[in-house]
């Protein structure tokens, strides 16, 4: 009878210790979903356009359908009209943050040039606010992107507003080559995506009813130039 009971003790014991069982349990009750963090301006919170529509969640629905591992809804710190400086503000007085986050994207800077402010005094700013997302991902700079600023000079906004449409181009690149140049400085990832922009945002259907916030077909294009790169980061639920 003693035997028996060490058999049963034996069979408990390599059970409970079973590398395959404990396996099974961790990734069946307690994979986590991955974090998203969206920081920028009207752009990013989709002016005029429903909630879907916006680009982070439609990246968030392109990755969760063909990856193993889904992202949580995102995470925004975004209000139209924001400069960099407000944004930075936004980001130091939100209480909902969780970091570290999986992904932060950050598309911020059109509302300087649009309030006419310095670039140099934007290099300062965005430097701060891409230091602050890099925080945000937990220290890790390749787990941060950033987008272009898009041209709002080459909408129909602009046209009807008899706005300076060189100007503004000439401006929008400057801001955008000095973005570029710090995301490099710290390994972020910097997509460009106002030129293909300047092509397309005359169309009726690239806007909004306000002919001057891009429309879901371009959030769209974002979202799978963003997901191009999301892919190939490796994102550890």
């Amino acid at each position: 009878m003693k035997s028996f009971f060490i058999i049963l003790l034996l069979i408990g014991f390599f059970a409970c210790s079973n590398p395959k069982s404990d396996s099974t349990s961790r990734m069946g009750d307690t994979k986590r979903l991955l974090k998203y963090l969206a920081l920028g301006d009207s752009y990013t919170i989709g002016e005029g356009v429903p909630e879907e529509d916006r680009y982070p969640n439609q990246l968030v629905a392109k990755y969760n359908a063909a990856s193993e591992f889904n992202f949580a809804p995102p995470t925004f710190i975004a209000k139209t009209g924001w400069t960099v400086a407000e944004l930075e503000e936004g980001v130091r007085k939100t209480k909902k943050l969780a970091p570290p986050y999986d992904l932060v994207t950050l598309l911020i800077g059109v509302n300087n040039q649009y309030r006419e402010k310095p670039v140099d005094e934007f290099k300062v700013e965005f430097r701060k606010i891409l230091l602050q997302a890099i925080g945000l991902a937990g220290n890790l700079p390749n787990h941060v992107i950033v987008l272009s600023i898009p041209d709002w000079g080459a909408t129909p906004f602009a046209v009807e507003k008899k706005s300076d449409q060189a100007k503004v181009a000439v401006e929008i690149d400057s801001f955008n080559k000095a973005k570029k140049e710090i995301c490099k400085q710290y390994g972020v990832y910097f997509i460009e995506i106002t030129d293909h922009y300047r092509t397309i945002c005359a169309q009726p259907d690239m806007v909004v009813s306000d002919k001057h916030h891009p429309s879901a077909l371009i959030y769209k294009i974002w979202a799978d130039k963003l997901y191009d790169q999301v892919k190939v980061l490796t994102l550890n639920p």
